[in-house]
């Protein structure tokens, strides 16, 4: 899991996949549309979303396998767990056609971070996650995106 700002992107070098992320990421505003961003296909796309966080007692975490999740809130702020997915209890094993396993949350993650715009978290195949969580006590409303980048892409 890699979380820093976004104006640091460059200090990380992992090719022009994720120097295309970033141009994308640079285009959002507030006012974006909700919905699926293609940027390149199937290899990388975006889900530009917003909800309510929500308390963690009834999450799961998730991990994928083929895809490299880069999220980063547009407005609002959100918590994230993580955890190492070989160590949590799986739930639902991973579903190709969902692109996601599912694992129980007996207690919270190993990190806990909370977000607001500017920033983004980065997520590996390996790294659990549940997002969407209250910072705070009150539940309020997030915009968000979520990119979704083949693991292949980012790697040498």
């Amino acid at each position: 899991m890699i979380i820093d700002k976004i104006e640091n992107y460059t200090h990380y070098h992992f090719g022009p996949a994720w120097q295309r992320t970033f141009e994308f990421l640079g285009t959002l505003t507030p006012d974006s549309p909700e919905g699926r961003y293609e940027i390149e296909g199937d290899d990388i796309f975006a889900i530009v979303m917003s909800y309510h966080t929500s308390a963690p007692e009834d999450a799961l975490f998730e991990s994928h396998q083929r895809y490299v999740d880069i999220q980063s809130v547009i407005t609002g702020s959100e918590g994230f767990e993580c955890a190492f997915s070989d160590e949590l209890n799986v739930v639902t094993p991973y579903d190709a056609n969902k692109e996601a396993a599912f694992y129980e949350r007996t207690s919270p993650g190993r990190t806990r971070v909370d977000v607001s715009s500017g920033t983004f978290v980065m997520l590996y195949p390996h790294d659990a996650h549940i997002a969407g969580l209250m910072v705070g006590d009150a539940s309020k409303l997030v915009k968000k995106v979520v990119v979704k980048v083949k693991k292949a892409l980012l790697e040498k």
